[in-house]
Order: C-alpha cells, then structure tokens, then sequence
C-alpha cells in the first residue's frame, strides 16, 4: 500500500493529471514520425506496426524511469570541445536529432521530386527496421518526458502511470492521425516539416542552446489552421464548379 500511497493524495491526483497531460503533449512529434514511418509498410501491417512501436516505446520509457539516476547521470560531460563541455545526453540528442533531420528531408525529397515507394512490395524485414527506427528515435524524445516527470514529480509510480495513461491515449488515436496525415499530402508535409525542426531543435539542444518548444508547437498549430482553411476553401470552390456546371 505504500506504493500507491502518493496517489492517495489531491496533490497526487494532480500531479498524475498535470504529468499525463504534458506526457500527450510531448509525445504528438512522436506520434507523427511513428505514423510517417509506419505508413511504409504494407496496409495490414501498419496498424500492427504503429502499435508495436508505440508498446515498445512504452516499455523504453518505463524502462528509462526506472533508471532516472543513470539519465540525470548522463547530464555530466564526458568530453570538452572548443570550450564547450559534451555529455552523453548531448551526444544522444545530436545523433538522434541529425538522424530525424536526415529522415524527414529524404522523405520531403521523394515526395517533391514524386517518386513513389512502393509500398506493397515492403517485406517483414523493413517492419522490423521500421520498428527499430521508431524505439531510436523515442529514446532521443525519451529524454523530454522524463527529465520532464522528474522536474513535476518526485514520485516513481506517478510518473510511470502518467507514461501509461498517455500511451494508452496515443495508440487510441494514433490510427485517426496516421489517416489524417497520410491522407492529405499537404498536412503530411506540412508534418515533415514539423519534425525536421524538432531535429534542428534537439541537434541545438545537445549543442546548450536551449529552443522553447512552445514556439515550434505554435508554428505547427498556426500552419496547420491556415492548411485547413485552404482545404476549406478548395472545397467550396469544387462545390461552385459543379454547380455552375450542372
């Protein structure tokens, strides 16, 4: 019972909400890069993909809370260059945030230039690669939610609950998103776009320039309201052309 004690409290319950809905926050760039990716594999396969990765991302973050003193160990740096001190924390976000930046201009490439994978002719060995892509990249966003959980709480359970009920969340809606974007080539680079600033952003990050995020959602919030006004307005117009023609 002692376990759960914390949540025996209002400020438990607070915090647990407060976490959960910060966890969902954090985990939107998450979502999108796991719906990118997961779009690449046969039509079966990507509900299973996109779950598969999403658990797995469960069990990494569970995993790394567990081990929040080897994370907050990774803060000290390890190597100094040009008068700047490197952690291993530093290093991880630069690797993963060159490999996100990597990853979402060749797929802009191949959609600009039109060339179109075949994704039919996808085999069971890109879905593992795809899934081990997906938990890469969710270790490098890992390191957000958790020194996040542990700047909030101070409490293990709660933080992992949070983990747990966001996730929950996420694979509930993930399906609704990955269609959305995939479906609409516009917010699907619009998205792209989105994730090759979180890679600029972590690539800056590792380097100590420390980017609000809120910047970068708002951007993405504003473009996105402006992309379905356009859809709004495309739609009207097709709406006029068939009027005007019957």
């Amino acid at each position: 019972m002692e376990f759960f004690h914390a949540l025996l409290t209002l400020d438990g319950w607070i915090a647990l909400l407060t976490l959960t809905l910060l966890e969902i926050v954090l985990g939107v760039d998450n979502i999108i890069f796991i719906s990118i990716l997961a779009a690449k594999v046969r039509k079966e396969e990507q509900r299973k993909t996109r779950n598969t990765g999403l658990l797995l991302t469960l069990v990494t973050r569970i995993l790394l809370l567990l081990g929040i003193g080897w994370i907050v160990s990774l803060k000290s740096d390890v190597f100094v260059l040009f008068g700047n001190g490197y952690s291993w924390r530093d290093i991880i976000l630069i690797l993963g945030g060159l490999f996100l930046m990597y990853k979402s201009v060749t797929e802009i490439h191949s959609k600009v230039s039109g060339v179109d994978e075949e994704v039919e002719q996808t085999t069971k060995a890109s879905v593992r690669g795809v899934i081990l892509q997906i938990i890469l990249i969710d270790v490098v966003f890992s390191f957000d939610s958790i020194l996040t959980a542990v700047g909030i709480v101070d409490e293990l359970v709660i933080m992992i609950l949070a983990v747990i009920i966001a996730m929950i969340v996420m694979i509930l809606f993930a399906k609704a998103i990955s269609d959305f974007i995939n479906e609409r080539p516009t917010i699907k680079m619009i998205a792209l776009a989105f994730l090759l600033t979180i890679g600029l952003m972590l690539v800056l990050e590792g380097y100590g320039e420390e980017v609000p995020k809120g910047y970068i959602y708002f951007a993405m919030v504003y473009a996105l309201l402006v992309e379905f006004l356009n859809i709004r307005m495309r739609k009207n117009q097709e709406k006029k052309k068939k009027g005007t023609a019957a």
